[in-house]
């Protein structure tokens, strides 16, 4: 099966990329990470100007109506630009209060990029929860609203400043099944787009670099390298796009998988062929690497999304019961 997007999708993905490459995202990165969270929020209207948020929200609460697709081709983009901010939470966002009587109240300002939201499980910490204006906790018992936020800590990558959620706050009753699914669907997306800047930036670097007088690239293990690199991105590229189609539960941790293990694995190719350039924490490319590395766990780490596609696949074998 073959997935290619339209035109019209081709032409959105276009014009997403000229707006990020203007953006000059690694200085919004790094700027994000040191708590100025001013160039952000300008390129997050930017986002929303060009209606990322609105593909998760229902026409009826001024979306675009729910498109996974151009979702999906849209959070390549943002991966491939190392766009920070709470970007997979605030469509899952949008997905879990999507039919509850609460959609009227948040759901307009998400697609307009007003609002930042986060949301993370009852005692677990909130990506950027100190930017946030609408911060969610997911419980046993439900959804609800998280009054505030604790001290900022950062993880492996700057960029994802987590803050632990409060206790109490109102119950905004059951999520809407399945809505998390986005999440998967939106970080497999996120992490594809960023092995595939880490994949160029490679290329470009060994081409660039010589030793012996001949380009680093020209070095058979060197083109091994990035050869196992390009196939496991591109064979994960057609599951996050089957995902986008089907919205099944096995196919999304499928996709976020292989997607997340493939930028895992072309970032530590990346970092070992850029040599000593890799390790430095001022060079861009780290910001792509630490990325990879985080995503990979976000939302169902590795050993998660196997059991589901395992769990779904056995499912599937079970006689039916009459």
């Amino acid at each position: 099966m073959r997935f290619l997007p339209d035109p019209e999708q081709r032409a959105f993905v276009r014009a997403l990329d000229a707006r990020l490459t203007a953006a000059g995202t690694p200085a919004v990165v790094r700027a994000w990470s040191r708590g100025a969270h001013g160039p952000g929020r300008a390129l997050w209207s930017g986002l929303a100007e060009a209606g990322v948020f609105a593909l998760a929200v229902p026409e009826e609460y001024d979306g675009l109506g729910v498109r996974p697709v151009e979702l999906a081709l849209a959070f390549v983009e943002l991966g491939r630009h190392a766009v920070p901010g709470p970007l997979v939470e605030t469509v899952t966002a949008a997905a879990l209060l999507t039919g509850t009587p609460y959609a009227r109240r948040f759901l307009p300002g998400l697609a307009a990029g007003e609002t930042l939201a986060t949301l993370a499980p009852d005692g677990a910490p909130a990506l950027d929860g100190d930017a946030a204006g609408l911060r969610l906790a997911l419980s046993p018992g439900g959804l609800r609203l998280a009054p505030g936020h604790g001290p900022v800590r950062t993880g492996i990558d700057p960029s994802r400043r987590l803050t632990p959620l409060l206790p109490g706050g109102p119950s905004l009753g059951p999520p809407a099944p399945g809505a998390l699914g986005v999440a998967r669907l939106a970080t497999a997306a996120q992490a594809l787009g960023v092995g595939l800047a880490l994949l160029e930036r490679t290329v470009g670097h060994v081409r660039r670099r010589h030793q012996f007088g001949v380009p680093v690239g020209s070095f058979q293990a060197v083109k091994h390298r990035l050869a196992d690199a390009r196939i496991a991105l591109d064979f994960a590229r057609p599951l996050v796009l089957g995902a986008a189609l089907t919205r099944s539960p096995t196919d999304l941790a499928m996709a976020k998988s292989a997607a997340c293990e493939a930028a895992y694995a072309t970032a530590r190719t990346a970092l070992q062929l850029h040599g000593a350039l890799g390790y430095t924490a001022e060079y861009d490319l780290s910001l792509w690497i630490v990325r990879a590395r985080a995503l990979r766990t976000a939302w169902g780490g590795p050993h998660a999304c196997r059991a589901a596609v395992l769990e779904g696949a056995a499912a599937r074998e079970r006689p039916a019961t009459v």
